[in-house]
């Protein structure tokens, strides 16, 4: 069995829920931005079920506050789509990192678990990954605990959003970047990922020059996931 394998099948409840208390300190961050979200869905007329109902479903704070900007009486629908894809264009090269952990779970928990994968959750389960440990509690336990912090942050803001308006004011939006680049500093060092993460960067600033607003993100994801997947790491038998 390769050391892939024996990664995957470590889904177990106890994992799950050692990623979820693993997470949980991270996600008390993610309150206050669904506060914030809750706040300015409400002053855009969005109903309250409406509010909840995104942030359970759609589960992606930056896109949702997007959704906002372009909210009305008439919805501009491709701008709207064209718009969140943009945003949450980094999920392919998330999706790309996994695949080799996740195509070995059956297809209905594969997918189950892809639902709450978020930035934070996605950067601990590739360390423990590339560290030879199971990262699958981490990636579904940690992404329970931020989807269900995010709803009820959201569900807060209903209520009690006035409190905190303003959260890049309290400088709590550098929270989640410095967690991440934490990530990214303690992860595989090797030539591989240095290579995948710099032509992802380039082709972002270059895009960002050049492209149209947006365009960045998907550019950076696009050209560091068909990278990593065309550069495939080499895999050992155990």
């Amino acid at each position: 069995m390769s050391s892939v394998q024996q990664q995957a099948s470590g889904l177990a409840w106890q994992e799950v829920w050692g990623g979820f208390k693993q997470l949980l300190p991270i996600s008390m961050f993610v309150i206050v931005f669904g506060v914030a979200f809750g706040l300015a869905a409400a002053q855009t007329g969005l109903d309250g079920a409406s509010i909840l109902l995104m942030s359970s479903l759609v589960f992606a704070g930056a896109s949702q506050f997007a959704a906002l900007d372009l909210w009305g009486q008439q919805v501009p629908l491709v701008p709207l789509v064209v718009t969140v894809f943009a945003i949450n264009a980094r999920h392919l090269l998330m999706g790309a990192t996994l695949y080799p952990w996740l195509r070995e779970l059956p297809l209905a928990k594969r997918y189950g678990v892809m639902l709450v994968v978020s930035d934070a959750n996605w950067a601990m389960s590739m360390q423990a990954f590339n560290s030879g440990k199971s990262g699958l509690g981490l990636l579904l336990g940690g992404g329970l605990a931020l989807w269900s912090t995010w709803a009820l942050g959201s569900w807060l803001g209903l209520y009690f959003g006035s409190a905190i308006h303003d959260p890049v004011s309290l400088g709590l939006d550098m929270v989640m970047g410095c967690f991440l680049l934490a990530m990214v500093v303690g992860g595989q060092k090797n030539l591989r990922m240095l290579v995948i993460w710099t032509v992802a960067a380039l082709s972002s600033l270059l895009a960002y020059l050049y492209l149209p607003d947006n365009s960045h993100v998907v550019a950076g994801a696009l050209a560091g996931g068909v990278l990593g997947a065309v550069w495939m790491e080499k895999k050992h038998e155990h």
